[in-house]
């Protein structure tokens, strides 16, 4: 479940009218105080999808099975061969990827042929530079 992001009355780290240095607190009070900084962070479902993104991107196997479709679109048993994984892992890893539509499914026969979306190319560009 998602929480919305609010101050907690019971949980108080410093008075905000005396603890704070003067900079931050007037640059604080400029920007609405804790409401306005609260008003700034994007809502909780926004940092779930967000969070779960970047977790998708997180691991190494599914980077190299996006990497690996670069190229050209591949079925199940050239991406297993790719990675050395069991078919039960490979296939935990190809859903997360689907479900941030970094991969793409396409049933062709007995075959299910993968391919990289515009938006798994995005995504692989963010992480080359990241990495440089």
């Amino acid at each position: 479940m998602v929480q919305k992001l609010t101050p907690s009355p019971k949980v108080k780290c410093c008075d905000f009218s005396k603890d704070l240095p003067d900079t931050i607190q007037k640059e604080l009070e400029k920007q609405g105080g804790m409401e306005g900084l609260l008003a700034r962070i994007p809502d909780a479902s926004a940092l779930h999808a967000g969070s779960r993104l970047h977790q998708a991107l997180a691991d190494p196997i599914r980077l190299t099975v996006m990497y690996s479709l670069l190229s050209q679109p591949l079925c199940v048993c050239v991406i297993k061969g790719v990675v050395h994984i069991a078919d039960s892992k490979l296939s935990y890893h190809l859903n997360i990827l689907k479900e941030q539509d970094f991969i793409s499914g396409e049933q062709q026969g007995n075959w299910i042929i993968y391919s990289i979306t515009d938006r798994g190319r995005k995504a692989l560009k963010c992480t080359e530079r990241i990495g440089k």
